[in-house]
């Protein structure tokens, strides 16, 4: 194990879609085979206030709405990760986003 100053968190958001398929379980075994371990989790519905604010840089974008209505379909699972270059090693598995 890594010393405490070496320890990362990530946030990982599983989208509707992935919840209604069941992919959650997946996720989890992901992470839990690279050593990283579960700090947080929750099932919510995606607020669409905060959504909106999220999405802002989009709404001129024609699929602004269907995004919306996606995030809003159906509920999100909200994970904290905690582990040695865990925000690293997301992004590989998920692909690098702009976190601005």
């Amino acid at each position: 194990a890594a010393p405490p100053e070496l320890q990362e968190k990530t946030l990982v958001l599983v989208k509707p879609d992935a919840v209604q398929r069941r992919l959650v379980g997946d996720v989890i075994q992901r992470f839990e085979r690279r050593g990283f371990k579960l700090v947080a989790m929750k099932l919510l519905q995606a607020d669409q206030g905060l959504l909106d604010k999220h999405y802002q840089q989009l709404r001129q974008k024609p699929f602004y709405p269907a995004l919306l209505t996606y995030m809003t379909s159906g509920p999100v699972v909200a994970m904290v990760w905690e582990g040695y270059n865990v925000v690293k090693s997301t992004r590989t598995m998920v692909g690098d986003r702009n976190s601005a």
